[in-house]
């Protein structure tokens, strides 16, 4: 008993020795944790060393920068289009006729896209005419239209799609293109144009063009052919679009350059209106007329010609129907000339008329010499016929470019 007591005893002794004199693990686990002190070496401690372990180190708090909430910055917006600056618009363009003059004035807008200081009426009525007056009364319309609030500064016409159709006179139909149908239709264009030259407005008309119909374009071959004569009379322009729209035969044509100059189908399908680059096509004519009368830098409005108030027609005697034919023969004859500019009296439009093969004209010297010939013909032709018939030259002159001869 005694032995085992010293036995538990050398143990105890032992273990306290081998933990180094700490306290108990009991204490040691509800101790907080202390900085770090040297410790003391036990004993077997000195034979056996174990690295210390590494320092705690606590971790800094580190601190957040505070969020800044930013407004977001405007979107950039890329245009592929100039902005073109805001102006006022001094012209209006009244554009009047049937379902092709609707598409004209779209086809003028975009043409007019740069010049903001132009601006296109569009008041096209597309089942009208000029030969259903009880339908559409144009001559009425357009008086309307031209004494409304907008100042008009041009008119474009453009007309005729719905015009091949009897004409009724009381109760008497014409048919059309016969002579009496033929008369009331100037009568009918004549009304449309005095609506502007009463205002002094310009005007420009702007024929038909041919369609996938033969009669009905050799109908409008006629109609263009009446257009022109009544509107150049009156002083305004004529636009003919004929030659845009066939091809190298003077035949309808669907396919076309357009105003590029790229191959770009211009009709429909129905053989008859435009297709949006057809429209802006047909505008291109008209276009080139505007700008040529709205420049930029001109100021007022264009200038139309001079009309009577009475009649309607040109003051001018000279710009009246046939007065330039009777100006060159009051000329020819040498009688004076009244109401004519100063320009032309200065330098006459026309002189002596002399001619160039048999006699001579009146006078103390002659312009040519004529011999006749055999056949009673001059010098002249005689030696035409040898020449460009016969394939003789004449002998060259000493001097003249045809002398080829060496000089000696």
């Amino acid at each position: 008993m005694r032995l085992r007591y010293v036995l538990m005893l050398l143990a105890a002794v032992s273990l306290l020795l081998m933990t180094g004199g700490s306290g108990s693990l009991a204490q040691q686990g509800r101790q907080q944790p202390q900085p770090q002190q040297p410790q003391q070496r036990g004993f077997f401690q000195f034979f056996w060393q174990q690295p210390a372990p590494p320092p705690v180190v606590q971790p800094q708090r580190q601190r957040v920068a505070p969020v800044v909430r930013r407004r977001p910055a405007a979107p950039v917006i890329v245009r592929d289009d100039p902005l073109v600056p805001k102006v006022d618009v001094a012209h209006h363009i009244l554009v009047i006729g049937d379902s092709l003059a609707n598409l004209l004035a779209d086809g003028l807008e975009d043409a007019l896209e740069d010049r903001p200081d132009l601006a296109v009426i569009q008041k096209a009525k597309p089942d009208s005419g000029l030969v259903r007056s009880d339908f559409h009364d144009w001559p009425k319309v357009g008086a309307e239209l031209v004494a409304g609030d907008q100042k008009i500064s041009l008119g474009v016409m453009m007309i005729g799609l719905n015009d091949r159709q009897a004409i009724r006179e009381g109760d008497t139909v014409h048919d059309p293109l016969s002579p009496r149908w033929t008369e009331l239709y100037r009568e009918r264009i004549a009304a449309v144009i005095q609506v502007f030259t009463s205002r002094r407005i310009p005007l420009i008309w702007v024929g038909a063009p041919p369609v996938q119909n033969a009669r009905l374009s050799a109908d409008f071959v006629t109609f263009n052919e009446q257009y022109r004569l009544a509107v150049e009379r009156a002083g305004g322009q004529y636009v003919d679009l004929w030659g845009a729209f066939v091809d190298a035969e003077n035949r309808y044509t669907a396919m076309g350059p357009d105003v590029s100059g790229q191959s770009m189908r211009l009709r429909m399908g129905d053989g008859i209106h435009f297709t949006a680059a057809g429209a802006r096509k047909a505008a291109h004519f008209v276009d080139v007329l505007v700008r040529r009368m709205f420049e930029p830098g001109a100021q007022g409005s264009v200038i139309a010609l001079p009309v009577s108030p009475d009649t309607g027609a040109p003051s001018n005697p000279e710009l009246q129907p046939g007065g330039i034919e009777r100006l060159i023969d009051q000329m020819v004859a040498g009688l004076p000339v009244i109401n004519l500019p100063a320009a032309l009296q200065a330098k006459p439009a026309a002189g002596p008329i002399l001619p160039l093969t048999g006699g001579a004209a009146t006078g103390e010297q002659a312009l040519l010499v004529s011999i006749p010939d055999a056949r009673g013909r001059g010098e002249i032709a005689s030696q035409l016929d040898r020449i460009f018939g016969e394939g003789m030259l004449p002998e060259p002159k000493p001097g003249r470019i045809d002398d080829h001869r060496w000089p000696r």
